[in-house]
């Protein structure tokens, strides 16, 4: 049964930082995008980052680059997003989520993606 489980969601101020975790299991951790998006009360669900498992490339937003950081631990099936320099603008719902093959031309759209962790909750207080 494939399975996705985030964890490390939390609340903190702005300026802090927060490391997301997301487990992985009943996949083969290969040759598929590992992806995390977000989704604000109220606004559709976003694109954040993602990471192509074989080779480790990886895509991030405009609103993220330089303060997040996407990583995996491909032996732990494991994906990570160390995210630092948080802002309010962060506050979201985040979601692990897994897609087929590469990422590159889908990653930030969340219909492309086919699996789904529940979600870890990040809030950022001014």
């Amino acid at each position: 049964q494939v399975q996705l489980v985030e964890s490390g969601g939390g609340s903190v101020q702005a300026g802090g930082s927060l490391r997301l975790s997301c487990a992985a299991s009943g996949y083969t951790y290969s040759r598929i995008c590992m992806g995390w998006l977000r989704q604000a009360p109220g606004k559709e669900r976003e694109g954040v980052a993602a990471i192509y498992t074989n080779s480790g490339t990886k895509y991030y937003a405009e609103s993220v680059k330089g303060r997040f950081t996407i990583s995996q631990d491909n032996t732990k099936k494991t994906l990570y997003l160390q995210m630092n320099s948080l802002k309010p603008e962060d506050t979201a719902m985040y979601y692990c989520a897994a897609g087929p093959t590469y990422c590159v031309g889908y990653w930030s759209r969340p219909s492309e993606y086919t699996d789904w962790g529940q979600g870890t909750q990040v809030t950022v207080s001014s």
